[in-house]
């Protein structure tokens, strides 16, 4: 009987060791290719206010295996770098924060990172978005979209006053299509990012151009006015998405070797509340990386978007990466849930993570900064490539 209790115990001892082990290995992830990125921001962070904390954050994030950088280029209505087109179209060529001036964030960000082998993709973060104040906004009030009332303004956070630039307009789709090649001319940059600001409000679309136009092709019917409706949707959604075509094959003619990555929320939410509809992108091919903001507390809702028919499907041929809350102002997330986060999107076969954003990473943490770095040291303990289509990325070298 002994002998008997002996062996059984013995088998449970191996079979937890065997599932200790597994669990490392999903940790420690010695892929050859793992998207392991942090989005940039001057919202709620002064990491690109100094030259030298710029530079001293990058080699930290090097030295804990971090690989790709999405610095933000574009928000509150202005450049983050010197911009001719941005003098012309606003006014000003770079954002007027003093501690922008005299300085060009992007070349920093490009010579330093990849110095240290790093991927380096600018954020359009505003996309369409601008604040209802902004020199852009004042300049050029023809360029925003509006409600059924007529209202220009949206309250982002129920706090900051927003306008949305229309995307059907010609002369807002050459704005920004002149600020992406303008700026692929000017940096070796490695691909451009876009998000869910690249659509607009669906309670807007109500301005007159976007009313002509559906009249154009709906026998002079106007809009309907429920803005949910899923015809009305679709049609203002697919007409963002024959812009978003015409700005990929500009930038495939400025520069075939970047890639266009696109990190959106979740499909469904995307499409109904901003008119951005990514997985008719990515079935288009306008999508050679997709970092979904699957920004969740419950682990169940974040396994239960994982899971989502158009991610499943998008991963078959492009890197998916997971994008991870780290952290917001006055909201901290615990380095439990980051750990089992980056751990289910590697059982389910993800091309990595990235993470929103620098500043929550250690400096907005429940934890000293030195052990909330700890942290990602286990969760990135070797080096990875950033898993890039046109270099050759496969499926199964997100698979370990």
């Amino acid at each position: 009987m002994f002998h008997q209790f002996k062996y059984i115990f013995l088998f449970f001892l191996s079979l937890i060791l065997l599932i200790n082990l597994e669990s490392q290995k999903l940790l420690s992830s010695p892929v050859s290719s793992e998207l392991r990125g942090v989005w940039l921001t001057n919202i709620d962070s002064d990491i690109l206010f100094s030259k030298q904390k710029l530079s001293e954050s990058i080699v930290t994030l090097k030295e804990l295996n971090f690989n790709t950088l999405y610095p933000t280029v574009w928000n509150w209505g202005y450049t983050l770098y010197p911009s001719q087109v941005a003098q012309k179209v606003i006014g000003k060529k770079i954002d007027p924060t003093e501690a922008l001036q005299n300085r060009d964030i992007v070349k920093e960000i490009v010579q330093q990172g990849h110095k240290k082998g790093m991927t380096v993709i600018p954020w359009f973060e505003f996309g369409f978005m601008a604040p209802a104040d902004s020199e852009l906004a004042k300049r050029h009030p023809e360029w925003l979209t509006q409600r059924q009332d007529k209202s220009t303004t949206w309250l982002e956070g129920k706090v900051h006053q927003r306008v949305w630039l229309n995307p059907l307009h010609p002369e807002v789709q050459k704005f920004i299509t002149d600020l992406v090649v303008e700026l692929l001319n000017n940096y070796d940059v490695d691909g451009i990012q876009f998000d869910d600001h690249f659509g607009y409000p669906s309670d807007f679309g109500y301005d007159s151009l976007t009313v002509q136009l559906y009249q154009q092709e709906h026998q002079g019917k106007l809009p309907p006015t429920n803005h949910l409706d899923k015809d009305w949707i679709q049609w203002r959604a697919d007409k963002i998405t024959a812009y978003m075509e015409q700005l990929f094959k500009a930038i495939k003619q400025t520069k075939s070797n970047v890639i266009v990555s696109v990190s959106p929320n979740p499909q469904t939410f995307s499409l109904e509340a901003f008119l951005l509809d990514w997985h008719q992108w990515e079935r288009m091919g306008l999508i050679e990386e997709l970092v979904i903001q699957i920004y969740r507390s419950n682990i169940n809702d974040y396994i239960r978007e994982l899971q989502k028919s158009e991610l499943q499907l998008a991963k078959t041929h492009i890197p998916v990466g997971i994008g991870i809350l780290a952290g917001l102002k006055g909201r901290t997330v615990n380095r439990d849930q980051i750990t089992e986060q980056v751990k289910i999107a590697r059982e389910n076969g993800f091309a990595g993570v990235s993470f929103f954003f620098y500043e929550s990473l250690w400096n907005m943490a429940d934890e000293p900064a030195e052990k909330r770095r700890t942290l990602f040291k286990e969760l990135f303990p070797t080096s990875s490539n950033h898993p890039n289509l046109i270099r050759g990325w496969s499926p199964q070298a997100s698979k370990g």
